[in-house]
Formats: C-alpha cells, structure tokens, sequence
C-alpha cells in the first residue's frame, strides 16, 4: 500500500465495520474509536470523523449507546477544549433518540464536555444546543435539553440567564409527563446554580407547579426536589415554602408519593430545622407509620431511629413509641422487619428507663417473631442494648430467645446466630459465656448441615482468638478433639477443619503437643475423605511448627499418604510434600 492510502485505512476499516450487518462488529469499531482517532490525529478526526459519526444512522441502540459514552471522553483526540464544540453534533443527535438509556449516557456526556469548555465556546456552542433541544418538536429532545440547564446557566450572560430560566419554567408545564418528570428530576441542580434572588421567585414557582402536577410520577420527583431546595434556601424561606408541600404531600392520594415522602423525611427534618420538625413534622411522620399501605409502613419504619434522634426523649417516646409498639405486630413480615433492623438504636435515644420499660417487651416480641429475617435483625444489633441497659439485664431478658433461635429449625437462622456469637462473647464477657453458651458452640460442630458445621468450626476459631489460647485450651481444644472419633466421617472432617483453624491461634507448642497427634492418628481412618483432609491439614501446620517437627512427624505420615491407593489422598499428600520440601529449601 502506498503511504498516501495508509492514512485513509483506519476511516475506511471504520465505515466498513459501521456498515456491517453484524452487530458485534460494529460495537467493537465503535469501541475502537479512540484507536482510530489516534491512527488519524486531531485535524482528520474533528474534519472526517466526527461529522461521519454525526451522520451514522445506525438504528441499533446498543451501537448508540456505546457512541456516546465514547464521545463524552474524545476531547483530547479532537485537540483539546478550544475544539471540544466540534463534539456536540453528534451528541445532540443521541439526545433525541426514543431510546432512554442512550439518551440519558448522551446527556451525561454532554455534561462531561460542557464542564469542561470555555466560557465563550458555552454561550456560543452548548446554550444554543440546549434551547434547540428544549424548543425540538419530539418530547425525548426536551427530556433530554433538562438534564443540560447546569452546565449552561453559570457562564451565560444576564439576558440569556432570564431566557434559560423561562425556557425551563415552560418545561415544567409541558404537555409531556415525561418531560415534566425529567424538569422535577433536574430542578434541584439547576436551582444550585441559579442565584438567590431568583431561586426564591422563579424556582419556586416551578417548584409549586411540579408539586400540584396531576400525574403523581411527577409529584414523587419533587419529593426529592423538596429536601434539594431545603439545602439551598434560608432556614425561614424553607418553613415558608417547602414545610407546607412535605405537609400535604404526606397525605397525598398516590402512596407512591407518601413513600417518597417517608423516605426522605428524615433529609427534610434537616432542612426545617429543629422547631417546624417538632410541631408539623412530627404529626406527618406519625401519619406515615400508621399508613395503611404497607410500602409506606416499610419506608417509615426503616427511618425511625434517624427520626427519634432529631426529637428529644419525651417526644420520641410520647409520639413515635406508641407507632413502634404498633408497627411490631404489623400484619407485614417486610414491616416488622424494617422495623427490627433499626428498632435497637433507639435505645441510646430514650435511655435506660424507657428502654427496660418500653422497648425491650418489643425486643422479645420481634425475637420471638415467626419470620426469620425479624430475628435476625434484631439480634445483628444487641451491642446497642447492652451499651444501655446492661449485662445482666439483656441476658435475663434476652438469653431464652437466643437459646431458642440457635435450635430453630430454619438452618439460616441457627447460622446467622454463630455468626453472632463472637460479638455476644466479647459482648457478654468470658463468665457469660462459658455458663450459657458454650455447651451450644459444641453442638453445632455436630448439625446436619454442613455450612452451620462449617460456621461452627470458624466460631470455635473466632472464640479462641477472643478470649485467647489458655481459655480456648481449657474449654474448647478437648471437647472438639473428642469429636474426632464420630462414627460419622463428615462430623470427623469438621473437626480436622476447626483444628487446622485453631493451630494459627493456639501456637506452636499446643498444636504439637494437643492438635497434630489427632491429625495423625486421622491419616489411618478408612474413609479417603478423611486422608486427604488430613494431607491439607498437615500441609497448613507446616509453617507453624518448628522443622524438626516437620521432619520427624508431618513427613513420614504424607509419605504414607502418598502411597494411598486413592487417586485423591496421593495427590494433596504429594503437594503437602512439595510444601515441606520449599519449607526446607528456604
């Protein structure tokens, strides 16, 4: 090939590609376009490429999606910012397709470029782009031109400021829900950029009609508008014209927007401030959490802890417990649960009186509640109590409901209880623990399920490491190796996995002393499970204990190993051996 077509082969591999029937070739040129751009330098991509792609029709939205995520990042292929406009074109055009994702990729790109653009190539190139979007006959054009309003508003002059504003108070009354949804989605960046003197006249005027739209898909999005203009206005300018749309949106017909509003309530509450919070707020909240749909319960009650923190103690308990108490025998799994999942930080909120008396009978209710993921909840979160209430209290109180749950006959809760006993241990103190809930540890090395086994053998690690090796070699090394001789060959495989867990922890000198005896009296059990557990066992106390340990015990018995009829044991006794041999190299 002459040198005067090399440089015309990228564009021309480009278009073929862009052309091709196949979809994944022309995602993958697509994908490329930042290596063609290169092969052609800034000057050919800003006068071939970039108004080839303007003019790429592809129809499939995968392709579509893929260029404008390309072009938001093509600034330093096209020359750097002072041509960066030569990037709008195309991006323009993606900003009207009927497909959302590729409108919405575009859009961002947009934002991407613009940010980075001067001031002069704003008013000159992406203010125009924006009202030519925002004026386009098809509605997924104005979706898409309210997403642009930012990065446009800083940099343009007075006159065209006012213009920008009027253009999108026009968007918020379009005849397009979509649109309308996209303004209330948008308002509240666009209203951080607008000044002060404005954001109380003309964005507040906006804000009021998204807030009385008839379609509540709009009326949701200014829910959130609501908690992003609380930010930006003045504490008595947020009472005024914020506080009374939370108020009546909290009692809306749709419950989506109740739910939108029990969502964010808590955001809210800081916008208004303390005051308006106690005396209109509070009453809305209260509305919310005896909502009769279920969704709205949900979001509320998930909020009741954040909610009581912003109260005093007297409030909390003289409005929101009598919800709590309510909302703990709802006839929704889901509530209850949202419920017990934060239910455990009010105790620090209403202290030690109210807790004993009011919040612990609710506690035991949810402890004791049919549901799982209700037990669960509560129990993840105990610490919280016991900061309050203390020990003693708790484990009077608490220590049936845990005894029963770790007996449950759902194998997910007898699991999520050992992954809690830990922190119970380090939280209820040695003594506590070796009274009430040791003897259960033991027994569940010995489930008929092999992750609670499993979970069991890593708590037995978690334990010792707690409350360190003397208390571990006392209550925990003697009733695990007595496990050993199971008549089952599975429990037997649990015990060589906690013991290869425990040596780390134990040390040298009890694992050779206590652990490594049992293993190797394990390598003669007659089931090749067992052995090749016992290979990788030894293979993991080779670092532990001393060489001459290695050498006299570990590596005769893989030896042995190695010369098992079963395919298995030979093979992880063989790569236990290589191990000691690099163990002796080094």
């Amino acid at each position: 090939m002459s040198m005067i077509e090399e440089p015309l082969y990228p564009i021309a591999v480009l278009i073929d590609e862009l052309k091709n029937e196949d979809i994944q070739l022309r995602l993958n040129s697509i994908r490329r376009l930042s290596t063609i751009a290169r092969a052609l330098g800034e000057e050919r991509t800003r006068k071939e490429l970039i108004p080839f792609l303007s003019e790429n029709n592809d129809d499939d939205d995968e392709v579509l999606l893929a260029m404008a995520e390309e072009l938001g990042v093509f600034i330093p292929y096209v020359g750097g910012v002072e041509y960066a406009n030569v990037l709008l074109p195309p991006l323009e055009t993606l900003g009207t397709v009927e497909e959302t994702c590729v409108r919405d990729k575009a859009v961002e790109s947009l934002c991407r470029i613009g940010a980075q653009m001067r001031e002069q190539d704003l008013v000159e190139y992406f203010i125009p782009l924006v009202k030519r979007l925002a004026a386009g006959e098809w509605f997924t054009a104005r979706v898409s031109s309210c997403g642009l309003f930012h990065i446009a508003y800083p940099s343009a002059p007075e006159a065209l400021k006012t213009e920008l504003r009027a253009i999108y108070s026009q968007l918020c009354q379009d005849d397009m829900p979509m649109v309308r949804r996209s303004a209330a989605t948008n308002l509240g960046k666009f209203a951080a950029t607008v000044e002060a003197p404005h954001l109380k006249v003309d964005i507040m005027s906006m804000f009021d009609d998204l807030t009385h739209d008839d379609q509540d898909s709009v009326r949701l999005l200014a829910v959130e508008g609501c908690a992003a203009l609380g930010k930006l206005l003045e504490p008595q300018d947020c009472v005024a014209h914020i506080l009374p749309v939370i108020v009546s949106f909290s009692q809306d017909k749709s419950w989506r927007v109740r739910y939108m509003v029990a969502n964010q309530l808590y955001e809210l509450c800081e916008a208004v401030g303390p005051e308006p919070t106690r005396s209109e707020l509070v009453p809305a909240y209260v509305r919310l959490l005896r909502d009769n749909e279920a969704e709205v319960r949900i979001a509320a009650a998930g909020k009741v802890t954040k909610f009581c923190r912003i109260l005093n103690p007297e409030l909390a308990i003289q409005h929101i417990l009598p919800c709590v108490k309510e909302l703990s025998t709802d006839s929704s799994q889901h509530v209850r649960s949202a419920l017990a999942s934060v239910i455990m930080g009010m105790a620090p909120v209403l202290g030690k009186d109210a807790t004993i008396e009011q919040l612990l009978p609710i506690f035991l209710s949810l402890l004791k509640d049919e549901f799982p993921d209700v037990r669960l909840n509560i129990i993840s979160k105990l610490d919280q109590v016991n900061q309050v209430i203390g020990i003693d209290l708790l484990s009077q109180s608490l220590l049936p409901a845990i005894v029963e749950l770790a007996e449950d006959r759902h194998w997910r809760v007898r699991l999520a209880i050992i992954e809690y006993i830990p922190l119970l241990a380090s939280q209820l103190g040695v003594g506590f623990f070796d009274d009430k809930l040791g003897a259960l540890c033991m027994q569940w090395l010995k489930d008929k399920v092999y992750s609670i086994r499993d979970a069991a053998a890593n708590n037995v690690k978690r334990l010792a490491e707690e409350f360190g090796p003397d208390w571990a070699m006392q209550h925990i090394v003697p009733q695990v190796l007595d496990m050993i001789n199971n008549p089952h060959y599975l429990y037997r495989m649990t015990i060589l996995h906690a013991i290869s867990l425990l040596a780390p922890v134990m040390g040298s000198d009890i694992t050779c002393s206590k652990l490594l005896p049992v293993v190797i009296n394990a390598s003669k059990d007659r089931v090749p499970n067992i052995k090749f557990n016992v290979a990788k066992v030894l293979q993991s106390l080779i670092p532990i204990v001393d060489q001459s340990v290695v050498e006299k015990t570990i590596r005769p018995c893989l030896v042995e190993l190695s010369e098992d009829p079963d395919v298995d044991v030979r093979f992880f006794a063989t790569q236990a051996l290589e191990s000691c041999n690099q163990v002796m190299m080094s």
